[in-house]
């Protein structure tokens, strides 16, 4: 029993009524439909929640795992010890013209749709990305050769000690794949980005060349975590002459477009995504990333390393 035990329950029922829920299945809240039930889940609508939420479960010993589009993560069959919170905060504000903040709950996608419809420029080509603003920062979501810490100015932390505080981005570690937010002990509240003016309609039109770009590249149609593998670094894997650089193309070059594990599959499409074909299970995903790594090491003598974040226990 964790310390605080019946008590943390009952606390967390107190403050967030019928939100505080037991044993609650997981697959609904990930864009891989797979991963078993926590013990406690609460979806949070404001920064003072969030706060208090973590707040409580450290002083009472549970351990707190965040989520939020619940993209780019496989949860395990076995589910989530400690407390889930799933971010639901959604402000959004222009601090000046040149600062943008959005709340760790707010779509990427939302946020694409909300810059461009008032003409704010910087974050249109985003459109498509999958996930929240919490977890675009805590992994620097990537597309297309861009960082989104890149367009990070600052963000606002809490930290484990429930201090709240504004990091500039030089701090927060960014490199492909990761944030200091990796490390743990930190949660992300805020994100404050660079922007600018811009005509809506040339806004719009590059948003939808982006979502364009995506549709015909990427097997939106069936449920899936994004791209499974990390692209390899030129400078320290192997690649063989006349590859690219990419963990696609060297997964469809060793023939395992189509390859399956139960319900988890190569996508035909992109070979970097496993799809749930409708009966995967997280162990199914996790065999079929085991295997591909396998071939493509025997293959190529490249080791993949993985993008998805394992969460929970298998």
């Amino acid at each position: 029993m964790y310390a605080g035990g019946v008590s943390f329950e009952l606390e967390l029922t107190r403050r967030f009524g019928e939100r505080a829920r037991r044993a609650v299945p997981l697959a609904p809240f990930t864009t891989f439909h797979v991963g078993g039930p926590a013990d406690w889940f609460i979806e949070v609508h404001t920064t003072a929640e969030f706060v208090d939420a973590v707040a409580l479960a450290r002083a009472s010993g549970v351990p707190v795992t965040l989520l939020g589009g619940g993209s780019n993560v496989v949860i395990g069959d076995r589910g989530i010890r400690g407390l889930v919170m799933r971010a639901r905060t959604t402000g959004i504000a222009l601090e000046d013209r040149e600062t943008l903040r959005a709340e760790a709950g707010v779509t990427i996608n939302g946020l694409v749709r909300w810059c461009v419809g008032r003409g704010v420029a910087g974050l249109e080509a985003w459109a498509g990305t999958p996930g929240t603003v919490g977890g675009a920062i805590h992994g620097n979501a990537h597309f297309r050769g861009a960082l989104i810490g890149d367009l990070v100015r600052s963000v606002r932390l809490l930290t484990p000690d429930g201090k709240i505080e504004e990091v500039p981005a030089a701090e927060m570690g960014f490199g492909y794949d990761r944030s200091r937010l990796r490390d743990g002990g930190e949660v992300l509240l805020s994100a404050a980005f660079h922007v600018g003016a811009g005509d809506p309609a040339t806004l719009r039109e590059i948003a939808r060349a982006s979502l364009d770009f995506r549709k015909r590249t990427q097997p939106l149609h069936l449920p899936s975590a994004g791209c499974l593998f990390q692209n390899p670094d030129p400078a320290r894997d192997p690649i063989p002459e006349g590859v690219p650089c990419s963990a696609g193309a060297l997964i469809d070059r060793a023939g395992l477009k189509g390859a399956r594990v139960g319900g988890a599959v190569v996508s035909t499409v992109h070979a970097n995504f496993v799809v749930n074909d409708g009966g995967a299970t997280a162990s199914d995903i996790l065999a079929l990333a085991a295997h591909v790594e396998q071939v493509v090491r025997a293959r190529f003598g490249v080791e993949l390393r993985r993008e998805v974040v394992v969460l929970g226990e298998r």
